[in-house]
C-alpha cells in the first residue's frame, strides 16, 4: 500500500494559479498510475487528469484541458498539479489518487489509495 499527502492548496482570485503537490510514501512510485480527482460543494467527486506510471500519457477533462496540466517526479515520489487560469468553479477539495499499475483514467473506483484532499478556493 502506499500513503498520499496533498499540499499547496488555498485561496486565490478568478485568473490565477496553484501548484498542487502529492507525496507517496513508498519508493515503489513508478509502479503506480496516479490521478487528480475534486470535489466542489454538494457535487459528486470527479476527475480532473491522470498520469501514467512513466509520466508520458497524460489525460484530462474537459473543463480543465488547456489549464492545468499532471506531472510526475519519480524520483521524488511526487505527482504535482498546475492548474493556470482558475475560475471560481474550480473551488474544490482536491484528492490525490493512485492505482497500482495500469488503469483507464477517470473511474474513481479504479483508484485503491486516496489522500485526505487539500482545498483549493477562487473568489470572483
Amino acid at each position: 500500500q502506499v500513503q498520499l499527502v496533498e499540499s499547496g492548496g488555498g485561496l486565490v482570485q478568478s485568473g490565477g494559479s496553484l501548484r498542487l503537490s502529492c507525496a507517496a510514501s513508498r519508493s515503489t512510485f513508478d509502479t503506480y498510475s496516479m490521478a487528480w480527482f475534486r470535489q466542489g460543494p454538494g457535487k459528486e467527486r470527479e476527475s480532473v487528469a491522470a498520469v501514467s506510471r512513466g509520466g508520458s500519457a497524460t489525460y484530462y477533462s474537459d473543463s480543465v484541458k488547456g489549464r492545468f496540466t499532471i506531472s510526475r517526479d519519480n524520483a521524488k515520489n511526487t505527482v504535482f498539479l498546475q492548474m493556470n487560469s482558475l475560475k471560481p468553479e474550480d473551488t474544490a477539495v482536491y484528492y490525490c489518487a493512485a492505482r497500482r499499475g495500469a488503469t483507464n483514467w477517470g473511474i474513481r473506483t479504479n483508484y485503491d489509495y486516496w489522500g485526505q484532499g487539500t482545498q483549493v478556493t477562487v473568489s470572483s
